[in-house]
């Protein structure tokens, strides 16, 4: 009992950290191009996961992991970060709280394929009704529609939901913060390549805010909410703790609320009551 608390607790903190990376990318994408926000915010990371690496001494990965390391870097380090830079240029963030609404599910399923988790009925009819709720409020707030957007977010959620469950299934062995840290620094050669090529014309003229969304998703998004969120899905269960991904877009809704003074509707409220209900209800049902 006290390690699936230890296992939730650990992925609840991830899932408020990232909560706000959709919205640091959108600011940061304003003076800098996808491609080189993917790169910089990997190199960025993966320097600061080699640094920690050689300084607790941790031991190299084996030739095994070699492949799964590879998933995880082509699904977290590169693949959601480069779709969902390219579809924030046609959607807004609060758009994309259709498709993050989906990550639990995706996270899910290859938590089935790839972890050998076996939930029972009950948990995937939840799953699909939290997923549902997410994807209803979404729709309902009347945001606009890009197709090229919306097939690149269901590009991203794949691949996020894969390098979640393999970093997960990794985790088991080789801990936390040390998968993300040896996906990065594999990612670091061919991230510093396209860094380099896709430097910007000139520095001058970007904004505050974009050095800021750019320093958030480089520590936070790639390196801090990883250590918090394998570790929360290899104690706890990758089906499981994946449903707390339900509640990450009513944490960017809290943070509008507290930083921006945004208006928290009721239906807002009403919808993440809901959510955590079918939260619990997978919790109970995913073993």
């Amino acid at each position: 009992m006290k390690t699936s608390l230890e296992g939730w607790g650990s992925g609840l903190l991830g899932v408020v950290i990232f909560s706000g990376s959709l919205p640091a990318t959108r600011v940061a994408i304003a003076d800098f191009s996808p491609i080189f926000l993917t790169s910089a915010r990997a190199v960025i990371a993966a320097l600061l996961g080699a640094a920690l690496l050689f300084a607790l001494r941790q031991p190299k990965p084996s030739r095994t992991d070699l492949l799964s390391l590879a998933v995880v870097a082509l699904g977290v380090v590169v693949g959601f970060p480069l779709l969902t830079a390219l579809a924030l240029q046609y959607i807004t963030a609060a758009h994309s709280i259709v498709f993050v609404g989906l990550l639990p599910l995706a996270t899910a399923i290859f938590g089935v394929l790839r972890g050998g988790e076996r939930p029972k009925p009950l948990f995937w009819l939840f799953s699909c009704l939290g997923s549902a709720m997410v994807v209803g409020f979404a729709l309902n707030s009347g945001a606009e529609i890009s197709l090229a957007g919306d097939l690149l977010m269901v590009a991203a959620i794949i691949a996020c939901g894969l390098g979640y469950a393999e970093g997960a299934q990794l985790s088991r062995r080789l801990g936390g913060w040390q998968v993300i840290s040896w996906a990065l620094v594999i990612a670091l050669p061919p991230m510093a390549v396209v860094a380099l090529v896709s430097l910007p014309a000139t520095w001058a003229g970007i904004t505050g805010g974009a050095w800021a969304g750019l320093a958030y998703v480089s520590i936070f998004s790639m390196l801090v909410g990883f250590v918090f969120w394998y570790r929360g899905l290899a104690v706890g269960g990758i089906a499981a703790v994946g449903q707390l991904q339900l509640l990450q877009p009513f944490f960017g809704l809290l943070l509008a609320a507290v930083l921006l003074h945004e208006k928290v509707s009721p239906l807002m409220i009403a919808t993440t009551l809901a959510i955590v209900l079918c939260v619990a209800g997978a919790r109970k049902f995913a073993r």
